[in-house]
């Protein structure tokens, strides 16, 4: 596993579904939380947090996620937050990543949306001058929020039109949350040309996944693991071609699955289903991208070939331009004929 670990290291990635505050890493968060000190109950000291990042179940996991969502007050937290998520992509080999950003969350905490957008489009712009990164965003709704926050998701991402905008989103619970009431704004977002990747099937059932397709058009499916309990959705996902963004400890850490052993991406790759490996919130689960890579060995029985190969998967479910594909396809290749 030590010659996969060093070849995972060295590999180059894209990654298709990380959170852009779900991504602040210990020292960014406690920095934030030094700044707002007194007003939040997320510890300043890194060391605390591992135990502030333990989650009873996903319920829990939303209210420390918006606990650290609070710690971004203004544009320069967006810009400061947004720049070192592009370090820390690059540390791993990330050539290209979509980045799933909240607008909402941060325009009601009172930045106006046109500084919000400002700020993460100066540190994309960073972040490819300074450490050849490509970041791209979805915007997407938090569930929780309700129809308010997809109204307004909508009327940020259709008003400002950020250059790096490629597609719309939904997270947040989907218990109590029904797919079907946000597809006036997935229609309108699709009919502007943003792509179509909501959460579905994670902590609920394949339901979730046929309403994320019939109702809201989705292209890929963010997490979508509860489509192992149903035949016919996976030989649906597999003739279609729609991918499912597996983030393997992610669904551990929030109790989507009871054990690592019992994650069912092999059941999908059987099934013929697209997927992709990413880290969803990786500091918040104590991950990496490279981690759930090497997860999905073990999960999957790969060797450098195979890891080579879901590397390969992930460049071809993005929504990159084909130059850029390509162009990330052949280092992949040359990457992998060198290191052999």
């Amino acid at each position: 596993m030590t010659d996969l670990t060093s070849f995972i290291a060295g590999l180059p990635k894209a990654e298709l579904h990380v959170h852009h505050v779900g991504s602040a890493s210990p020292r960014i968060v406690a920095e934030l939380a030094a700044r707002h000190e007194g007003s939040s109950p997320v510890p300043a000291d890194p060391a605390l947090l591992a135990e502030y990042f333990e989650f009873r179940d996903f319920a829990h996991f939303i209210e420390v996620y918006l606990s650290v969502v609070d710690l971004i007050r203004d544009p320069e937290d967006v810009r400061l937050l947004t720049y070192e998520i592009g370090r820390e992509l690059a540390r791993q080999q990330v050539r290209y990543a979509e980045l799933t950003v909240t607008p909402y969350s941060s325009v009601r905490r009172g930045i106006p949306a046109p500084a919000f957008c400002e700020a993460i489009e100066d540190a994309r712009t960073g972040a490819a001058r300074d450490f050849g990164v490509d970041l791209r965003w979805c915007f997407d709704i938090p569930g929780e929020a309700g129809l308010a926050s997809a109204e307004e998701t909508l009327r940020v991402a259709l008003d400002e039109r950020p250059d790096g905008l490629i597609s719309f989103g939904l997270g947040g619970p989907e218990i109590g949350v029904p797919r079907p009431q946000f597809k006036p704004y997935f229609d309108k977002a699709r009919a502007a040309g943003l792509h179509s990747v909501p959460h579905a099937g994670e902590t609920t059932g394949p339901e979730t996944i046929w309403d994320a397709i019939r109702e809201l058009g989705a292209e890929r499916i963010g997490h979508g693991i509860a489509a192992a309990r149903d035949e016919r959705l996976m030989a649906y996902l597999a003739e279609h071609r729609i991918p499912l963004e597996v983030c393997p400890t992610s669904n551990l850490r929030t109790r989507a699955v009871a054990s690592l052993a019992e994650h069912p991406i092999a059941t999908l790759v059987a099934a013929g289903v697209p997927v992709s490996v990413n880290s969803d919130d990786p500091p918040m689960f104590g991950t990496t991208l490279e981690a759930e890579y090497a997860a999905a060995a073990g999960l999957l029985d790969l060797d450098a070939a195979g890891v080579a190969d879901l590397a390969k998967a992930a460049v071809r479910h993005s929504f990159l331009p084909a130059a850029g594909k390509s162009a990330l396809l052949a280092e992949i290749d040359a990457y992998t004929v060198t290191y052999g």
